[in-house]
């Protein structure tokens, strides 16, 4: 089993993020689930979100702890959360950021992949919101669904702003750098 812990702030899209990544598990025939830690949170506010990918069904039903994946939608969490809080030993840390995992501070033992996710997605979607281009960064860091998987997932979720969705999840799929 894939356990990942996502990271962002309200409207950003981490819900969404998760969400869309156990449908394309479930579209390749594999288990997936999805879902938020849900407090007093706000648009802005810092959230988190989880999701489960494995080939055997999934019955855990409890947050993520220990997880192998940590996705961080905006890196200014970084000086805000300890994102790698129960990171397993050699785990991918996905973030949304312009630096090196050294600039970040990232990287002791783990996998960093970094993409500038915002700046795709402003052009490509019009927005600052990264949960697409997250998902493209996220499934060229680590293997736990196949890009093409994602695509159906987005159209129904996004429908006419599909397009524009998809291509900034391919767009970050291409500029991720995996160190």
């Amino acid at each position: 089993m894939i356990e990942i812990r996502f990271h962002g702030r309200g409207g950003q899209g981490a819900v969404t993020s998760a969400e869309l990544l156990a449908h394309a598990a479930i579209l390749e025939g594999k288990y997936g689930q999805a879902f938020p830690s849900f407090g007093p949170e706000r648009r802005g506010a810092p959230v988190v979100a989880y999701a489960r990918v494995d080939d055997h069904p999934i019955r855990l039903r409890m947050a993520i702890y220990e997880p192998d994946v940590v996705v961080v939608l905006d890196s200014g969490l970084l000086q805000v959360v300890d994102v790698t809080e129960g990171l397993k030993p050699g785990g991918t840390v996905v973030v949304n950021a312009e630096k090196s995992p050294e600039e970040l501070g990232l990287g002791d033992g783990f996998r960093v992949a970094v993409v500038d996710a915002s700046h795709i997605a402003r052009e490509e979607i019009g927005l600052p919101i990264t949960n697409t281009t997250m998902l493209g960064a996220l499934v060229k860091a680590v293997e736990i669904v196949k890009a093409e998987s994602l695509i159906k997932p987005l159209k129904n979720r996004f429908g006419r702003l599909a397009d524009r969705n998809i291509k900034a999840f391919e767009r970050a799929y291409k500029e991720t750098k995996v160190y």
